[in-house]
């Protein structure tokens, strides 16, 4: 069973930056496509960023394309979100996830494809 835990959350001002961080524990890391997240109220589940199991391949949705950046350290067991340039659009809840069953060094953005979740953490952009 993997364990996700996300920390890096916090609010700051329009422009502003913050780094998530997810560690995994438990289960085969390196072998699961690792997605970001993320949930503002009202909304649904939108993918925000993803990266394969080898990192040769990643996934942003339109709106923080050239704004994040998504990375993973296998050795660590840790993905990481950078998130340059933030807007207030950006507020939400951010969730870090596990693709296990994936079968190729690829990114899947649907949020049904993720069969493990942190328990999220919010992230505020406001003046």
């Amino acid at each position: 069973q993997v364990q996700l835990v996300e920390s890096g959350g916090g609010s700051v001002h329009p422009g502003d930056a913050l780094r998530l961080s997810c560690a995994a524990h438990g289960g085969t890391f390196s072998a699961y496509a690792m997605g970001w997240f993320r949930q503002a109220p009202g909304r649904e589940r939108e993918c925000v960023a993803a990266i394969s199991r080898g990192s040769t391949v990643t996934y942003y949705r339109d709106s923080v394309k050239g704004r994040f950046t998504i990375s993973r350290d296998n050795a660590k067991n840790t993905v990481l979100l950078q998130m340059n340039n933030l807007k207030a659009e950006d507020t939400a809840v951010y969730y870090c996830a596990a693709d296990s069953r994936v079968w190729a060094d690829i990114t899947r953005s649907n949020p049904n494809n993720y069969d493990h979740w942190g328990q999220g953490t919010q992230v505020t952009v406001s003046s």
